[in-house]
């Protein structure tokens, strides 16, 4: 008989005392579980919803890339990767597929001025050690990849960069903290307690309220997403968060996507897709929109899909990848529509670490890197919480000055 498979162990009876209760039950909860477990805590994980990871993380495209603008980042997803490649033996879930694709990322420049800040960023990465980014030309990058336009002047490529699945990630990661079995390599006493359909009313130090009762813990651990300053509200902190709505188009069958090509990104306007489902998912960040409320459900548009396959459009896929031109004008293929919201912050860095309230942490404001750095950063809040972590120094810190800096545009 097949070994049953691994999945997530709920709790029906919510605990009245636990080392550290985590609000939010997305990738960034599940994360700050599986760490806390690890890390010998009896956590107990609280969602509002009936389901794990059913907010945000599965709008994703589930991507992780070590191209960003900052070391600190670099870090984070560097630290998210390794636990990718080594899931399996860091989780003991054999056999559990996240799906992993390292096809690269491609950002492709239009314009000499695109190209030039491409070349800076790549000297600065670099300097920061990630010494495998390649600058590319025009010819170079098309040698490579055929299906870039004629108009592609430079390109910067990592071949490292890539996606998996990320509802697979986080339901993963929880249903290894909520096994009753020893985590391999953990420390004794950790327990993992998983709560759906629990809605949180009141934070103070020392205890969260829910509909289900009260949860006495030195440590509360607040990942709610684009809610993040809704449920931080509840325990008198303002948080500056914008929860802003970002789309993603879904192609399932669309055989001119090339099945083996990176994550492919118009670097001018930030329109970018990536092989999936025998066709792609495709992606673009439309600048000026304003931040919302959060929402449990977010619309999706026609009006935007149109805008990235319309070759018309200023910021249609077919700039770069003139196929999509093809794709447009054949007019047969099925496409639908997800939406969810970023929850971006001044500097569009996350907030890691202890709040002004004693015993309250913050992890949260991931801005749409959530999937590639909250492994690295919800294992840094669990080594705060035990004080093997100095949060006053932590570049992160909740309370840190907001720079002003060069956003990342995606």
């Amino acid at each position: 008989m097949a070994a049953e498979a691994p999945r997530v162990h709920y709790s029906h009876e919510l605990p009245t005392t636990a080392d550290v209760v985590i609000v939010g039950g997305g990738v960034v909860g599940c994360a700050t579980l599986f760490f806390a477990v690890r890390a010998g805590l009896r956590a107990v994980l609280v969602e509002r919803r009936p389901a794990l990871a059913t907010l945000t993380t599965p709008v994703s495209t589930g991507a992780f890339r070590l191209q960003f603008d900052n070391p600190e980042e670099i870090e984070l997803v560097r630290e998210g990767v390794e636990l990718f490649d080594a899931f399996e033996e860091r989780t003991g879930l054999t056999g559990w597929d996240l799906a992993l694709r390292r096809q690269g990322y491609l950002f492709a420049s239009l314009t000499e001025a695109s190209s030039e800040r491409a070349r800076r960023l790549v000297v600065r990465q670099h300097d920061w050690g990630l010494t495998d980014v390649e600058l590319l030309s025009g010819d170079e990058a098309r040698y490579r990849f055929p299906y870039l336009s004629t108009d592609v002047l430079g390109a910067r490529y990592r071949a490292g960069d890539g996606w998996l699945d990320p509802k697979r990630l986080a339901r993963g990661l929880a249903a290894a903290a909520s096994d009753a079995r020893q985590l391999p390599g953990a420390q004794a006493g950790g327990v993992g307690v998983v709560c759906t359909g629990v809605e949180v009313i009141g934070v103070r130090s020392g205890a969260v309220e829910t509909t289900r009762g009260e949860v006495a813990a030195p440590a509360i651990v607040l990942a709610t997403g684009p809610f993040l300053a809704r449920t931080a509200a509840l325990a008198g902190l303002v948080v500056r968060l914008a929860p802003t709505r970002r789309q993603k188009l879904v192609l399932p069958d669309v055989p001119e996507v090339p099945p083996d090509a990176p994550m492919t990104i118009d670097e001018e306007t930030a329109a970018h897709w990536r092989p999936a489902l025998r066709g792609g998912f495709a992606l673009w960040t439309e600048a000026g929109t304003d931040p919302s409320e959060p929402l449990d459900d977010v619309p999706a548009t026609a009006a935007w899909a149109h805008g990235l396959l319309d070759p018309a459009s200023d910021h249609a896929l077919a700039r770069v990848a003139p196929f999509w031109s093809d794709v447009w004008e054949r007019g047969t293929t099925s496409w639908y529509g997800q939406a969810g919201q970023y929850e971006y912050t001044p500097d569009r860095r996350p907030y890691i670490g202890p709040t002004a309230v004693p015993g309250v942490y913050l992890n949260g404001g991931y801005s749409g890197h959530g999937i590639m750095t909250s492994p690295g950063g919800s294992r840094q809040v669990v080594e705060m919480i035990v004080g093997r972590l100095d949060a006053a120094t932590h570049p992160l810190r909740p309370d840190r000055p907001m720079e002003g800096r060069e956003l990342d545009i995606l």
